[in-house]
C-alpha cells in the first residue's frame, strides 16, 4: 500500500487528474447499477399491468407531473395516469383516489389540474383527495402515511417511477403495489428515463441521510 502510495505521488498532475476521474467515474456508474438492481428486485411481483390481477387496496396514490409539456401539449405521462387511475377506480380496485403532486404556487397546481380531469372522466369527486405538498416521491410517501393515515397503496404511475415509489413506501412501512400507466415512446421518455437512474441513487442518499418531507401537517381522513 505504502509503494502504491508513493508512486501515486510520483504521477504528474495531469496523470493524478486522469486517474482521479476515472475512480470517480467507476463509483458513479457502480452506485447507478447497485441503486438500480436493489430498486428493481425489491419491485418484483409488486408492480401490476392489469386491473384484472392486481389486489384491490382503499387508496390509489397517483404521483403528479404537469399536464402539460415544455411545447404545450398534453404531457403523456399524465394523461396516461389519469387514463390508468380512471381505470383502477371503475373496475372497483380501489375506492379513493389520493392525487400528490407540487403546487408550489398559486400559477403551478398539480393537484387540481388532475383533480379535474379525473372528474370529467367520471369519477366523483368526493372519492378524490388532494396532496398539496407531494413536491418529490419521497414527500408524497411519507405524507400519505403521516398525513393521509395509509399504511397500505396502490401507487399510479409508468413503471420505472413506480419501482422507486415502492421502495420509499416501503421504507415508511408502508405496504406498496403499483399499477403501471401507459409509457411513453422510447424516443420522448429518454431524458426522463436517464434522469431516472440519478434518482434511483438519491433514494438512497436521502434514506441513509435521513432526509423528511418539506411539509406535513395536520392529519386528513380519507373516507
Amino acid at each position: 500500500m505504502k509503494n502504491r502510495f508513493q508512486r501515486f505521488r510520483s504521477y504528474s498532475f495531469l496523470k493524478k487528474l486522469r486517474i482521479v476521474s476515472l475512480w470517480f467515474l467507476g463509483m458513479v456508474f457502480l452506485s447507478i447499477f447497485m441503486a438500480n438492481w436493489r430498486i428493481n428486485s425489491n419491485a418484483e411481483g409488486k408492480v401490476f399491468t392489469s386491473v384484472e390481477t392486481i389486489p384491490y387496496h382503499k387508496v390509489g396514490l397517483v404521483l403528479g407531473t404537469s399536464k402539460y409539456n415544455r411545447r404545450g401539449n398534453i404531457n403523456a405521462y399524465y394523461a396516461f395516469r389519469i387514463d390508468a387511475a380512471v381505470a383502477l377506480y371503475k373496475a372497483g380496485k380501489i375506492s379513493f383516489i389520493l392525487v400528490s403532486g407540487d403546487n408550489g404556487s398559486k400559477e403551478y397546481d398539480e393537484p387540481t389540474a388532475m383533480k379535474e380531469d379525473l372528474i370529467a372522466a367520471g369519477v366523483p369527486a368526493n372519492k378524490i383527495f388532494l396532496d398539496y405538498a407531494g413536491f418529490r416521491t419521497l414527500d408524497s410517501m411519507e405524507r400519505a402515511l403521516k398525513v393521509f393515515g395509509q399504511k397500505d397503496l396502490t401507487i399510479i404511475s409508468q413503471e420505472f417511477h413506480n419501482e422507486r415509489a415502492i421502495y420509499l413506501a416501503e421504507s415508511f412501512g408502508i405496504e406498496a403495489v403499483g399499477f403501471n400507466a401507459r409509457d411513453v415512446k422510447k424516443n420522448r421518455g429518454f431524458k426522463t428515463k436517464i434522469r431516472e437512474y440519478f434518482a434511483r441513487v438519491k433514494v438512497f442518499v436521502d434514506l441513509w441521510t435521513g432526509t423528511d418531507s418539506k411539509f406535513l401537517g395536520e392529519p386528513v381522513e380519507i373516507r
